[in-house]
């Protein structure tokens, strides 16, 4: 079962931090193709948020060819159709990069701070759970 959490002093705003947390249970393989996300109305009332904000991320989620809509039936999780080309990843990398760079900057943060926290997450993507009744196929790319 999926757990969303919406936190109103994060200084995050709701759409960001219910899209950050849809595409890190994707990333860590809690939810794999296929899978079913939440309907708009039962996500948007069970986090007490605007439906419109639910339709948002979906939307966008969408766009970005993260999740596929199934008239009336869904949102689900789309199977990856594409690969990014080695250049496009470098340059997604980077603006990720620079991002957290100067976000932590302005935070104050130390450059050992920065990194612990990245290597932090990457341990516990590694260490997330095994999905039931999924059968986990050797990822490309070494990762």
């Amino acid at each position: 079962m999926l757990h969303f959490q919406i936190n109103n002093q994060a200084g995050l705003p709701v759409y960001r931090q219910l899209l950050d947390q849809i595409k890190y249970y994707i990333a860590s393989g809690v939810l794999g193709p296929g899978d079913q996300l939440p309907s708009i109305r039962e996500l948007a009332q069970t986090l007490a948020i605007n439906p419109t904000t639910v339709v948002r991320v979906y939307s966008d989620l969408e766009h970005e060819g993260v999740i596929a809509m199934k008239q009336g039936k869904g949102a689900f999780v789309a199977s990856p159709v594409f690969h990014l080309s080695n250049s496009a990843r470098e340059r997604k990398l980077r603006e990720l990069a620079r991002r957290l760079v100067v976000e932590a900057a302005q935070m104050g943060a130390s450059a050992g701070q920065v990194l612990r926290a990245v290597q932090d997450e990457l341990a516990e993507l590694d260490a997330a759970p095994e999905p039931e009744n999924t059968l986990k196929l050797p990822r490309k790319g070494g990762r």
